[in-house]
């Protein structure tokens, strides 16, 4: 790998006067349509439940949150960004459990070990992030906000949301928003429940599992609403963008999102949503439940940071795609190609004007970087800048 490439020479980025400035006229395109933002924006990210290390799907999505981000910023926009942190879920309690550590101590050691991971993918620092376990009164009165509005009944110790409408909201068949519900656990054959699409915003907990006082009873949030109560919490009652992986577009944004709307009576609570392509593994999706895992920490070993971020950035953000381990060499060389040409005298104002288009594109990565690589001085350095490729 090429060593450190000055990006100071003859760009200027930031800089008034210099080719790269930014401008007031710079509209991001983003999910098909063109989204004007005021200062700041807000962006909303669906983080981790801490209870493994992060694997390249997981990775996938909080470069590409970093991506949007230092995109808008590159518009003269800055950013409030929101990272949560899900550390009150069956899956933590159980894990921790497993290992003999106290869930919220456990959940911490692992959150260490994600942001090592972060920090080497040049992934910056969210402007916020929340634990679950610390909003639990932001979830108390987002249920007592629902009942109110008759948005939710309460019935034996839970609050229970009023779903029915949330699948054809989306635009989702009935056969296969049950089949998704009960595959991430919302119970949709609960005899408790009025239709099988409420969901649980507050229910009692299990024996032995953390939790909190409620005016319905000793109990702990439903993991939407964790959601949904942290986003308000931090950026109110809308968000400019809402990211996650594609695999939570149903139901957990699907319901994140119509709770919110339902408390605060507000339309649109997300003005776009970025769902980030799935990452496969040997053609099934890459997931803990399946074990078909690539763990970040082992790709560190062989390449730099920077060559797994471009990796993972070298497509459509909303493209699933396999992974095989030629991509990552592949990246390599990409990478050594940028650094190679970001060292050249290259002053083509036409590449720079073209690199910043392509990224305000639905942030299209791919063809910045060849315009970058082809045209090489201020293109390549304001590319290798703007996606923290260094």
């Amino acid at each position: 790998m090429a060593g450190s490439v000055d990006l100071a020479g003859g760009s200027g980025y930031g800089v008034p006067g210099s080719r790269g400035r930014a401008s007031p006229l710079d509209v991001l395109r983003l999910a098909g349509a063109p989204l004007p933002l005021t200062i700041p924006a807000r962006i909303y990210v669906c983080g981790i439940t801490p209870y493994d290390v992060t694997h390249l799907g997981h990775a996938s999505t909080f470069v590409w949150a970093d991506v949007v981000a230092r995109v808008v910023r590159m518009t003269g926009v800055d950013t409030v960004l929101t990272r949560n942190v899900t550390d009150v879920d069956d899956v933590l309690t159980r894990t921790a459990a497993e290992r003999g550590r106290p869930y919220d101590e456990f959940g911490l050691m692992q959150e260490y070990y994600f942001d090592r991971d972060m920090r080497a993918l040049h992934v910056r620092a969210p402007t916020h992030t929340p634990h679950a376990r610390h909003h639990i009164e932001h979830v108390v009165r987002l249920s007592s906000a629902l009942l109110a509005a008759g948005a939710a009944y309460e019935r034996d110790g839970h609050v229970f949301f009023r779903g029915a409408d949330v699948p054809s909201a989306v635009g989702l068949p009935r056969d296969e928003a049950l089949a998704l519900s009960s595959e991430y656990g919302d119970r949709p054959d609960d005899e408790l429940r009025d239709d099988p699409f409420d969901v649980a915003v507050w229910h009692p907990a299990a024996s032995g599992d953390p939790a909190w006082p409620s005016p319905w009873g000793p109990g702990r949030p439903g993991w939407h609403a964790e959601c949904a109560a942290m986003a308000l919490a931090t950026l109110g009652g809308v968000v400019d963008v809402l990211i996650g992986g594609a695999d939570l577009a149903f139901p957990h944004h699907a319901y994140q999102v119509a709770l919110a709307r339902a408390a605060m009576g507000v339309t649109p609570f997300a003005r776009r949503e970025v769902r980030v392509g799935t990452v496969g593994l040997g053609g099934l999706k890459m997931a803990k439940s399946t074990g078909n895992l690539v763990m970040i920490s082992d790709l560190l070993r062989d390449a730099s940071g920077a060559a797994v971020r471009l990796m993972l950035l070298d497509r459509r953000w909303n493209e699933a795609w396999d992974y095989q381990p030629n991509a990552l060499q592949d990246a390599s060389r990409l990478l050594e190609d940028l650094y190679t040409a970001a060292g050249s005298r290259g002053t083509s104002a036409a590449a720079v004007t073209g690199v910043r288009a392509a990224l305000l594109d639905d942030l299209d990565v791919p063809t910045a970087v060849r315009i970058a690589v082809e045209a090489g001085g201020d293109a390549a350095r304001q590319v290798i800048r703007t996606l923290a490729l260094q």
